[in-house]
């Protein structure tokens, strides 16, 4: 399971928000935010960044959160 999927099953897990939701934010079918939550598939680069803008749409905190997880250590780095 890559870092992605790590990070976005915890972030889907602590704040409740639904595949099916995130998926719809997305404007993507569910079955691609199954697949990266349960490690079947690692997300691009670019839909990394759409996680991030479709849970930013849900909950900013979640949002912020996903964004430590994935990226970590170079993100506080910058701050």
């Amino acid at each position: 399971m890559g870092r992605a999927s790590i990070a976005l099953k915890q972030v889907l897990e602590s704040y409740g928000i639904t595949q099916n939701r995130l998926a719809g934010v997305m404007g993507i079918k569910r079955s691609s935010v199954h697949r990266w939550v349960n490690g079947l598939a690692d997300p691009l680069a670019e839909a990394v960044l759409e996680i991030r803008d479709g849970l930013e749409k849900i909950d900013p905190t979640a949002a912020e959160e996903f964004t430590r997880l994935y990226w970590g250590k170079a993100v506080e780095d910058e701050e």
